[in-house]
């Protein structure tokens, strides 16, 4: 009998990066980039680069909880970028790459609100992740998918998800796919 997978769907800066990093992880059955939180049907990448649609880049995360817990999902995605950044991560500047947990159910809004709150306790600033329930994900264009993987020796790539990955590996070993 096979397990009901489940989704999460985060954004913490560029989604090239967030999804690299998290598709490392034993459970995470896909990743896909795309655009949510905002308030135009099916933006453009350009439309949401532009910072007018008010979408955040974001990745759905198709997990198997036998494997692996949300929460562990959610570890892993604060592991790779800083929550207490507004509005930015690294080079990246703008409200679409801003730090987001959009929820599926109340049962992940309530394990976001509180994993937030006790991150909250660590960092000196405070943490400025948007926690809400996600309306509608739209995948980003095909040029967008699995992009670290297509393009390994991409220098934004080498500088900003590389590290992620590495974060991820050491971190998480015991939770790293073979």
């Amino acid at each position: 009998m096979s397990t009901q997978l489940e989704t999460a769907t985060v954004g913490g800066g560029c989604f090239w990066c967030t999804e690299a990093a998290l598709e490392l992880l034993a459970g995470v059955e896909s990743v896909t980039s795309g655009y949510a939180g905002g308030h135009v049907e099916d933006p453009s990448y350009q439309a949401v680069c532009s910072g007018s649609t008010g979408h955040a880049e974001v990745v759905q995360v198709e997990f198997d909880p036998d494997v692996i817990a949300y929460d562990e999902v959610l570890e892993a995605f604060f592991e790779v970028h800083d929550p207490t950044q507004l509005n930015r991560q690294g080079p990246d500047v703008g409200s679409q790459y801003r730090s987001i947990v959009l929820t599926h159910d109340e049962e992940q809004q309530e394990v976001a609100e509180a994993y937030v709150e006790a991150l909250d306790e660590e960092y000196d600033d405070d943490v400025v992740t948007e926690i809400e329930p996600l309306e509608t994900f739209y995948r980003a264009e095909e040029r967008h998918q699995d992009y670290f993987a297509k393009n390994p020796n991409d220098a934004y790539c080498s500088f900003n998800a590389k590290p992620k990955m590495d974060k991820v590996r050491e971190k998480f070993e015991a939770k790293v796919a073979n």
